[in-house]
């Protein structure tokens, strides 16, 4: 299968500021920098994303592909970023079918920056079949430890949500953004040019894991089991409507996991528990 070309836009993720401290002392500090990305599908404008821009042209391809706006990866002839005039340009080869009538309906999301979809978060569900998936209590403590030590902007600038990859305890691929749902449409981006339209099968024992900073709600469930991962771990919580999609789905969410705690909500047959593990120290940095 041809993939389509891409770009390879780059912007400086921080910026520095002058700030004043509670003692009245000026100092220099790094923040996020937040911009907008205005993305254009054969020439119409279809939405606005406000993004850290570390990945544009995954975020570009993870969007479509979780907004079900685009089925196969081959139908992409090229993405285009433009960071001076902050614009992303998808060329199709033969176009988007009912384009007008599939972003008619948008739906204003809990994520940050308020994001949004297109169409009823729950088309589709119906259809989708996670693979088998089993995860230790050991493994979800050897991820969260390796998120502990992942170097990254939040610990230098904060103000940004993190996301991650891992196939067992090993890590694919980290990214952050101001938004969580822009960091896993940038994931999925990354996961479509790996694997393109089918997955491969991967071992029960030794699965895709999403990590995520921010709360798990209906739409990170959503685009979590669209991309063929069962188990989901967050450090936060999870909401009502994510919680009953997970059940539905049979998707295995974790949340509040943070040093050795964790809640396991939905899907707990693909979480081996291991209790004696809770009580011993985590691993330092190297």
């Amino acid at each position: 299968m041809a993939l389509p070309t891409l770009t390879a836009a780059q912007a400086p993720l921080t910026r520095s500021v002058e700030v004043v401290n509670a003692h009245g002392e000026t100092e220099t500090i790094s923040i996020p920098a937040e911009r907008a990305l205005t993305l254009y599908v054969d020439k119409r404008e279809l939405v606005t994303l406000m993004t850290l821009g570390a990945h544009p042209e995954w975020l570009v391809l993870g969007y479509l592909r979780n907004q079900r706006l685009v089925q196969s990866l081959a139908a992409i002839a090229s993405v285009t970023v433009d960071w001076d005039v902050g614009a992303a340009a998808v060329n199709t080869h033969g176009g988007i079918a009912d384009i007008e009538a599939r972003t008619a309906t948008r739906v204003v999301t809990t994520g940050c920056g308020q994001g949004s979809v297109f169409g009823g978060l729950m088309d589709e569900l119906d259809a989708i079949r996670l693979p088998q998936a089993r995860i230790t209590q050991a493994q979800l403590y050897g991820i969260v430890n390796a998120i502990r030590l992942q170097e990254s902007t939040y610990k230098s600038a904060g103000s940004v949500h993190g996301c991650a990859l891992f196939q067992g305890e090993a890590l694919q691929l980290f990214v952050e953004d101001v938004g969580r749902h822009n960091a896993i449409d940038t994931i999925a981006g990354w996961m479509w040019l790996r694997d393109g339209d089918t997955p491969p099968a991967r071992p029960a024992d030794a699965p895709l894991v999403f990590y995520t900073t921010g709360r798990l709600t209906s739409e990170m469930v959503i685009k979590s089991a669209q991309m063929g991962v069962a188990i989901v771990i967050s450090r936060s919580g999870i909401t009502q409507m994510g919680h009953e999609i997970a059940q539905k789905l049979g998707l295995c969410t974790v949340g509040r996991a943070t040093n050795r705690n964790f809640l396991c909500y939905t899907g707990r047959e693909r979480l081996q528990l291991q209790p004696e593990l809770a009580g011993q120290r985590l691993r330092s940095a190297a």
